[in-house]
């Protein structure tokens, strides 16, 4: 029987009949990244970023497990953070040459999402530039040649979980953000012994985008029954357990918390989307290279109290503050910044008030159009949205 539509219970109304998609497999726990062993296949690539993987011997565990599958391997490092459209050709053309039939990406997001658009073009080698499978042109179909398996580094872009990839053009200073289903991860292994490894600054600011996840996904106009439970829980764990993961790295507990809570937020966001925190440090990120979970945490108390004038949202805000056992959210929030040295506002790490002014009118229109501005409980004007980056900037 098919459901055309379902009541909600939070006063969010009647919702027609939504798809909930998330990756084939999930491995979580400690060890699991020994589950490379069993994949089946002829060749595998590994897809890394800096070298963190390699000094810490998880990219070296990860390439002996797949021989042990009894699989070729190809390495491809160095993928940049914010991976550029160069690096995902470069490794498309790798792709092609070395016909893998599984694509295996090891990091943070950077690395994760740079696999995933390389195994698009991989796939589609007639296609030759992002624009190509941007809208309004038909996203190509996946799975032709390979399958993807994705391992995070790091507790907070959920890319090993997600739909979506960020791409950026530094020719023209753009984040390309790209959402489909087909991009969806066969595997994800969420070890989080591979995710010891990440310093306190890179675990504040993963963790808070984890959070801005779960928040921005619980207060989405895409919001359901099931987007609810996982994010409302991931929430709440993100928030009482990533200042002892900042403080204390080693704490095991603390790190598998954080990379279980980071992929639950994931697997909400990306069924019912996220909102303008999001579309704003895209738009920030591409023009002046902010970090996009510190600038995802600068961001976040700012756009709820914004939110707060629909009667929905702030409805779904102030459960949640009950539930955590704060008075309001976007002080909670607050406080978990300056626990993890969050600077408070925009002016703290560009100090240039004159060039950032003069971005307003080319930031605006970027953040109006960006994809996750449509499913935010309000929907911003281009003037509001310049108000809203003076204010972040500011600290108003």
């Amino acid at each position: 029987m098919i459901v055309k539509k379902i009541t909600y219970f939070k006063g969010k109304g009647v919702f027609e009949m939504s798809r909930f998609t998330l990756p084939r497999d999930i491995y979580h726990g400690k060890g699991c990244l020994e589950e490379l062993k069993n994949l089946k296949g002829k060749k595998a690539i590994l897809v890394v970023g800096g070298g963190s993987m390699k000094r810490q011997g998880f990219l070296d565990r990860a390439e002996n497990y797949l021989k042990e599958a009894g699989m070729e391997v190809k390495l491809f490092e160095g993928v940049e953070p914010d991976p550029s459209v160069e690096t995902v050709m470069k490794g498309a053309a790798v792709m092609q040459e070395f016909q893998p039939d599984w694509i295996v990406a090891m990091g943070g997001g950077s690395p994760i999402d740079a696999a995933k658009a390389m195994w698009i073009f991989y796939e589609h080698p007639e296609l030759t530039q992002m624009e190509d499978i941007l809208p309004p042109n038909e996203f190509p179909k996946l799975r032709g040649k390979a399958r993807m398996c994705c391992i995070p580094s790091t507790s907070g872009t959920a890319s090993e979980v997600s739909r979506s990839i960020v791409i950026s053009d530094n020719e023209k200073g753009l984040k390309h953000g790209v959402g489909n289903m087909e991009m969806m991860p066969d595997i994800a292994i969420c070890d989080p012994e591979v995710t010891m490894s990440m310093p306190a600054k890179i675990t504040a600011e993963t963790g808070m985008d984890a959070l801005t996840h779960a928040l921005e996904a619980l207060a989405s106009n895409r919001a359901n029954y099931l987007s609810d439970i996982l994010a409302s829980q991931a929430a709440q764990d993100i928030m009482e357990t990533l200042p002892t993961a900042y403080e204390n790295g080693n704490d095991i507990k603390a790190r598998e918390t954080m990379v279980q809570a980071s992929m639950v937020a994931g697997i909400a966001f990306t069924n019912v989307s996220l909102g303008i925190v999001h579309s704003m440090a895209h738009t920030i990120g591409g023009i002046f290279h902010v970090s996009h979970g510190l600038a995802d945490a600068i961001i976040l108390p700012y756009i709820i109290r914004y939110n707060e004038q629909n009667e929905t949202a702030k409805e779904v805000y102030a459960k949640f503050a009950k539930r955590i056992g704060a008075e309001n959210l976007h002080e909670a929030v607050e406080a978990l910044n300056e626990k993890l040295n969050i600077p408070k506002c925009f002016k703290e790490i560009i100090p240039d008030e004159e060039k950032y002014m003069a971005k307003l009118d080319e930031m605006a229109p970027l953040a109006k159009a960006d994809g996750c501005t449509k499913t935010n409980p309000v929907i911003p004007e281009i003037d509001e949205f310049k108000e809203l980056f003076i204010k972040v900037y500011r600290g108003e």
